[in-house]
């Protein structure tokens, strides 16, 4: 019996494994099938979404590029666009022209005073995209003119807006410059020269200096006064931000004139000149400054005082060794008579500069009088010396230069 019972549930329990098989193996296909049916949906959906998100990209960059387009067309050619005729295109500009200058001129007047400029020098590309040239910054400063004491007092020395370049130092650098009558275009003769005090990491510099000049009441007419605005970096490289020259005619005796001005672009001032010749040597690689002559105006002072030349000789962004005149007196005629030899790379790329500063020396210090640039990328008599001295191998070709500072 026990023997029959055995066999009996294991019969049982095959029959029931046979019945539970089939139905096990169907669940499991189905739960496959299905998780891979979902799978498909997913991928379905963002592959759409993938394409939705390219086709919003792409018509967005054309509205941007659209409507760039279309704000440089209205920049360019005015309200109109391409449409607007010729005639009218250049009439709307010229009109859009006197708007904004005298838009610019409302401005300036409001914000400073009475005596200040407006500057009238603005690019092509300013006055077509409406857009304002860089400012350089603002010089306050106050004259008054004693006719009694034949003196000449600045003071009030401020500026602001000046191009900042990190912790930087500024200074102003005051010249009294006279117009003398001369062959010589433009040449003047600088009368007193001075300087103010360094003021550090200041956004707005009050330098707070005072300054006399002993000038005669027949001088004001021929005098220039000329400030400069330097800034110092923490390397002490000098740079002139801009400069600001006032004509002392417009002064008035025992009356303070206080005046707030823009600093405008440096310029130099003619103040002699200087006997030059040069001579190509290509066989040797060297080159020959020749130092004749030289003219200045008289002299600050009285005392007798040397005056001495330097050369400096620059090729391919490399300089050469400095080369110095010996001393001389400082006269209205300097007579050197005095050659110096500069080495130069092959003759094809002698695209050199030659320098030439004429010092005058006291007992303790030196004053620059003038400076004179020769080379090929010089402009005008500069550049012709050069070239002559290029085609007149190994002959000496003399030239009479401007002395600038």
């Amino acid at each position: 019996e026990e023997q029959h019972t055995i066999q009996k549930s294991s019969v049982m329990l095959d029959l029931h494994s046979s019945r539970m098989l089939p139905f096990s193996n169907t669940w499991k296909y189905g739960i496959l099938a299905l998780a891979i049916l979902f799978l498909l949906v997913a991928l379905t959906i963002l592959t759409c979404q993938l394409c939705q998100l390219q086709k919003c990209n792409r018509t967005r960059k054309k509205k941007r590029c659209h409507s760039r387009g279309w704000v440089r067309m209205k920049a360019v050619n005015g309200i109109w666009g391409k449409k607007m005729p010729p005639l009218l295109h250049d009439a709307a500009r010229q009109s859009n022209a006197d708007i904004k200058a005298s838009t610019l001129m409302l401005g300036r007047s409001q914000e400073l005073s009475s005596f200040s400029e407006i500057p009238q020098d603005f690019s092509s590309t300013s006055s077509d995209l409406g857009l304002l040239p860089r400012s350089r910054g603002t010089l306050k400063f106050s004259l008054l003119y004693c006719r009694e004491r034949c003196e000449l007092l600045l003071t009030g020395l401020e500026a602001w807006g000046l191009p900042s370049r990190g912790c930087a130092e500024s200074a102003v650098r005051v010249r009294l410059l006279r117009h003398i009558p001369s062959h010589i275009p433009g040449l003047q003769c600088m009368v007193q020269e001075w300087k103010s005090r360094v003021v550090k990491n200041c956004c707005r510099p009050a330098f707070g200096d005072h300054f006399v000049f002993s000038l005669q009441d027949a001088e004001v007419e021929k005098s220039t006064l000329k400030l400069e605005v330097q800034r110092f970096d923490k390397y002490s490289r000098n740079a002139v931000v801009g400069e600001v020259r006032v004509t002392l005619s417009e002064l008035k005796a025992s009356q303070s004139l206080v005046l707030c001005k823009e600093l405008q672009k440096t310029t130099k001032d003619v103040v002699g000149e200087v006997l030059v010749s040069l001579k190509c040597l290509p066989i040797s690689q060297r080159i020959e400054v020749g130092l004749l002559k030289a003219k200045t105006t008289s002299p600050r002072s009285t005392a007798e005082k040397n005056v001495y030349a330097r050369i400096d000789v620059s090729c391919r962004r490399h300089r050469e060794k400095h080369q110095k005149s010996r001393p001389r007196a400082h006269t209205p005629l300097i007579i050197f008579n005095e050659t110096f030899l500069f080495h130069m790379p092959e003759p094809p790329a002698w695209d050199c500069t030659v320098l030439i500063s004429i010092y005058e020396v006291d007992s303790d210090s030196r004053h620059l009088i003038g400076q004179a640039t020769l080379g090929r990328r010089r402009a005008n008599e500069a550049a012709d010396h050069w070239g002559l001295m290029i085609k007149s191998i190994q002959q000496p070709v003399a030239k009479w230069h401007p002395l600038l500072i």
